[in-house]
């Protein structure tokens, strides 16, 4: 049973129920800020109160929900209030963007101006261009509606820019009360509740702000994971929206075409009718003298004027050398020919000709000519003897048809960039909490391991598994792959680190008993080269300690030294016992002996160092500086090279203190020890001549440890 999965359902089905509930509430104060603005009349709209709030308090799905589906409501009572969603969603990811920033807040006047203004030209610019695409240039019965008629009618905007201006600034009261009352809620909500209310999709263990936004810093700018997600639904929806929209115009110009061509129908049979063929050639003649002729004119009058879109009615009688006028109504626009007056052909008819000449049926045409785009519909009248003597002709207006077309492209876009912005959204809404957030989360995490310590793999480790990811799909199984194998590889290391220092410890062990038989061969007590190396951590921490040679000081040299500092007199292996244990003073010749173990110190170490790899022989070679330089003097005249000053590595120059010191605090066959004092004494004396003077001051600084370790008996 996972124990995480229980503890963090609950919280999930609360954030939940307190976004359902903050959506109820947004919608309804929506709606009823509607209904309350229609029964007083008063000139605001007070639509996005609800929308704001539901934005700042619950984020970006809670607002732009409720203010999508505020218009889909609202339009119950009004259609068209559905084409302004889009809007309220626009305002709804302002209120977001706004929020983030700390804009709603009294305290910030100048800001919440921003907001006002922002959101008046989303609603009220926008707003007032997205009307005019919708229903053309006409006031209408809006709430601006009155403003503008006094802009128009004061002569100094156009009925467009009266409009446009009228809505602005009625949208500015509004957007104005609107967020002032969201700042006034907001400032009286507790912070506790307002976090409640937050919808928050996390599938795994919250990240801070500050961690959130180191994982934003680290996403690539143009290629991040998110970016290609918000791409590709991008497109697709784009796409989908593009190929419906064209769709759906096409189809929709197709029905308006041929809910033209059967108004033409109905209005040329009604007149056909009422044309007598076998008087057409007596009408052509007498014209308005013929009797009867007014009758029919008229009726042909009235057809014209029953609808707007019927442009002209007439009769032709179609011969090769022209159209004979038999009846032309007027209209408001233009004065009808005269009964037999020659008309020429259009050019749309040239290719109909033929059959108009015979007598036979033409299907509707549509041309863009003289008289505009048209949509002319033609029906022969026939005498009484089957022979066609005329052909009723009826113009449909089709310009209303691309206006239409377009004001029914602007629904649909208006439509669908609110649905569009809802979807895409909740995509990205869902795409951060189960992708993007688990995804960075992991990365920080990883990104940010140390191994050089067990407590830092621990807490490397550790930090991996309290991020507690369940997205439930392959961002989860990864994550549990990363989880093990970093489990793993932190036991193999740790394993390992204990290999090393059992290893480790076991080298140090061989060098010291190898050293202490190289230096007493019978007696293997072990204090010099123990207590020499002891001597060596103490001097160089305390030159760490006041900032001498720091960067040489490293962990890893003052490492090397210590272990390696046993060695440093290795080469006595090559020197005579009679010599080594001599209880007098050496002779000339004996000394120069014992100046070799130096050089054979150096000879032996080198010939281990060809034995391991570089990596490996780290410490061999400060090993090989203490063994071959640690009787060096800070004046050149010391042995084997005569080597001074810093020409001396750093390390033999501490070993040379060391070794010195312990020489004389300890009993020789051939001499008795000085005290304490006496032998700091004669180190001193040796700073600058035999010595490092800084490392003289160094070994004298720590005189209280390095008397402890004197008094601290180190035998093995």
């Amino acid at each position: 049973m996972d124990v995480g999965i229980i503890e963090r359902d609950p919280e999930r089905l609360s954030r939940k129920k307190y976004a359902l509930i903050l959506c109820l509430v947004g919608l309804a104060i929506n709606v009823i800020g509607v209904r309350i603005v229609r029964l007083t009349g008063i000139p605001l709209y007070l639509d996005n109160i609800g929308t704001i709030l539901s934005a700042v308090l619950g984020g970006t799905i809670p607002g732009i929900a409720v203010g999508f589906f505020t218009n889909l409501i609202n339009a119950i009572g009004d259609g068209e209030t559905a084409y302004y969603g889009c809007l309220s969603v626009m305002i709804a990811i302002a209120s977001i963007i706004f929020e983030r920033k700390g804009f709603f807040s009294f305290r910030k006047p100048l800001k919440l101006l921003v907001v006002i203004v922002v959101f008046a030209l989303i609603g009220g610019a926008l707003g007032s261009v997205l009307t005019w695409a919708l229903y053309g240039l006409s006031f209408g019965s809006g709430i601006s509606a009155p403003l503008a008629h006094k802009f128009y009618e004061a002569g100094k905007f156009s009925m467009f820019w009266s409009q446009f201006v009228a809505d602005v600034i009625i949208d500015l009261a509004d957007k104005a009360i609107t967020v002032l009352i969201v700042t006034a809620i907001l400032s009286l909500l507790p912070e506790k509740l307002r976090k409640q209310l937050f919808f928050a999709g996390w599938r795994q263990t919250p990240l801070s702000d500050e961690k959130i936004a180191e994982s934003e810093k680290k996403q690539s700018n143009r290629f991040s994971l998110q970016f290609k997600i918000i791409l590709l639904v991008a497109s697709a929806m784009l796409i989908v929206a593009g190929v419906v929209t064209g769709i759906s115009f096409i189809h929709y110009r197709r029905a308006a075409i041929q809910e033209q061509i059967n108004l033409a129908e109905g209005v040329v049979s009604v007149a056909a009718k009422a044309v007598d063929g076998d008087k057409v050639d007596y009408y052509i003649e007498k014209g308005f003298d013929a009797e009867g002729y007014d009758a029919i004119y008229q009726r042909f009058f009235d057809l014209a004027n029953s609808s707007e879109n019927v442009q002209f009615v007439y009769a032709y009688q179609i011969r090769e050398d022209g159209c004979h006028v038999v009846f032309d109504a007027d209209t408001p626009e233009l004065e009808g020919s005269a009964p037999g007056e020659l008309v020429e052909f259009d050019e749309a008819f040239l290719n109909v000709l033929p059959s108009l000449l015979a007598g036979e049926h033409i299907d509707p045409i549509i041309s863009n000519e003289k008289y505009g785009w048209l949509l002319s519909v033609y029906e022969p009248v026939f005498d009484s003897a089957g022979k066609c003597k005329c052909y009723i002709g009826v113009d449909i207006n089709m310009n209303q048809i691309t206006i239409d077309g377009y004001q029914f492209l602007a629904r649909v876009v208006s439509l669908l960039v609110g649905f569009f912005l809802l979807i895409l959204a909740i995509t990205i809404w869902l795409a951060e909490y189960n992708v993007i957030l688990p995804i960075n989360a992991m990365s920080l995490s990883t990104g940010h391991f140390a191994y050089d310590s067990g407590s830092a793999r621990e807490e490397a480790v550790e930090s991996l598994r309290e991020l507690d990811i369940k997205t439930g799909d392959e961002i989860e199984n990864l994550y549990h792959s990363v989880t093990k194998t970093t489990e793993d590889m932190v036991a193999a290391i740790e394993n390992e680190e204990h290999q090393k220092q059992v290893v480790t410890k076991m080298q140090n062990g061989l060098i010291l008993v190898l050293a202490d038989m190289v230096e007493s061969r019978d007696e293997c007590t072990g204090q010099h080269v123990r207590k020499t190396a002891a001597y060596t951590d103490v001097i160089m921490r305390e030159l760490k300690k006041e900032g001498v040679y720091t960067d040489k000081l490293t962990d890893a040299f003052v490492s090397d030294v210590f272990n390696s500092a046993p060695l440093h007199d290795i080469g006595k292996i090559k020197v005579s016992d009679v010599i080594l244990n001599k209880p007098g003073k050496l002779t000339d010749e004996e000394f120069e002996i014992m100046k070799t173990h130096t050089t054979a110190g150096s000879e032996v170490i080198e010939h281990a160092m060809r034995l391991v790899s570089e990596k490996d022989s780290a410490y061999l070679k400060e090993a090989n500086n203490l063994a071959l330089y640690h009787h060096e003097k800070w004046n050149g005249t010391g042995y084997p090279m005569g080597l001074k000053g810093e020409q001396i590595p750093l390390s033999a120059r501490i070993m040379a203190v060391a070794d010195v010191f312990d020489a004389l605090v300890s009993v020789r066959s051939y001499k008795k020890s000085f005290t304490f004092e006496q032998a700091m004494d004669i180190i001193k004396e040796g700073s600058g001549t035999h010595f490092d003077p800084a490392i003289v001051k160094a070994f004298v600084n720590a005189s209280d440890q390095v008397r402890k370790v004197m008094n601290t008996n180190m035998a093995i």
